[in-house]
């Protein structure tokens, strides 16, 4: 794929400054020829940056831009823009005041999306509870990242999280909530609307045709004609009848266990399934390193690294910095679909699992 400097950049957001995002950050940058990593810039903490990259021995020149400059600094040196917020956070070691950067980088992030300066948003891993203590609003980053969208169409977008990864795409309906609170969760209407956007996004974003959709039970043998559950046949094979007459290539809902086996993979382009951990075991277990969050149902790109912010190794320079650096690519390759889409060439390679 074409990876040229043509296209705008992606920007990357340095994530919780005392976790491992200023670690793989930077490690991505190093190996940005050997891995084939698209042009990106990072809105950080330009010191905390350079702390970092001393810390854990790594030479690695950092140069302050602006968007526009990043493409043209790009192979000599990791552009930074410079966000408002400071912090002097040592690795492992949130502080509360390192908040409002960490929020200012992924609204101005989605902002020069919408500006035109970057093709897609990647985010590097956050600790809510630091961004909680501070006073941040929302249950999480998806949900931050929707409400930012409302810029775009004068309402907040509904997130929908994929988990992307070689030989396997997957979406739980129900994210995080406890198990106990998901059956009463499940209605036709949350299936059809997640349906519904994994179908669009399928299409447009990784050009894929009439996406195949396979849905799971909820129940073990996806309720066996009720004897193990009623939800099975009273809310998901309902939901996936009403899918199918809109055109939409679901099927299901299927057993559970048996969905996730290299021929069972075989057969869709994507499961959705009722509730998290149903979702990302397989996905982790498949390709845990390779595996990247994808955000469907948002007016932009959003992807980010399958992991969260280590604080126990950052700044040893053990954190490997694959889930990132395939969360650039996917970036890079689902932008430039989509502007291949909206100007009509149908010609682009489709996205493999």
């Amino acid at each position: 794929m074409d990876r040229s400097n043509t296209f705008r950049p992606l920007v990357l957001t340095m994530g919780e400054p005392a976790g491992i995002g200023p670690d793989v950050t930077l490690a991505a940058w190093a190996a940005r020829h050997e891995r084939g990593l698209p042009v990106f810039y990072c809105l950080a903490d330009p010191d905390t940056m350079r702390r970092r990259a001393e810390r854990i021995g790594i030479d690695i020149p950092i140069e302050v831009v602006t968007p526009a400059e990043a493409a043209a600094v790009f192979d000599r040196a990791l552009p930074v823009v410079r966000l408002e917020g400071r912090s002097s956070a040592e690795p492992g070691l949130p502080e509360r005041a390192s908040a409002h950067g960490v929020i200012e980088a992924i609204a101005r992030a989605v902002g020069d999306v919408r500006a035109g300066s970057a093709a897609a948003v990647v985010t590097n891993p956050i600790n809510k509870k630091a961004l909680v203590d501070a006073g941040f609003q929302h249950p999480g980053h998806t949900e931050f990242l929707g409400m930012l969208s409302a810029a775009w169409n004068g309402a907040p977008a509904r997130p929908v999280m994929m988990l992307a990864g070689p030989g396997l795409r997957a979406v739980p309906a129900t994210i995080h909530v406890p198990i106990s609170a998901v059956p009463g969760l499940l209605t036709e209407n949350l299936l059809m609307a997640t349906g519904r956007t994994i179908d669009r996004d399928m299409r447009q974003r990784f050009g894929i045709p009439r996406p195949r959709i396979a849905v799971a039970g909820l129940n073990p043998h996806a309720g066996e004609g009720g004897v193990m559950g009623t939800e099975d046949a009273a809310v998901i094979a309902p939901a996936v009848a009403r899918l199918q007459a809109e055109g939409i290539n679901a099927f299901g809902p299927l057993a559970p266990d048996t969905m996730f086996h290299a021929e069972a993979r075989a057969r869709y382009d994507v499961a959705l399934c009722m509730y998290h951990d149903q979702a990302l075991i397989p996905t982790k277990t498949v390709a845990f390193s390779e595996t990247v969050n994808v955000t469907l149902g948002l007016p932009f790109i959003r992807t980010s690294p399958d992991h969260g912010t280590a604080f126990d190794i950052a700044g040893t320079g053990k954190a490997d910095f694959s889930s990132l650096a395939a969360a650039l690519r996917l970036a890079d390759e689902l932008a430039r679909h989509e502007a291949d889409h909206l100007a009509g060439n149908t010609d682009s390679a489709r996205l493999s699992a």
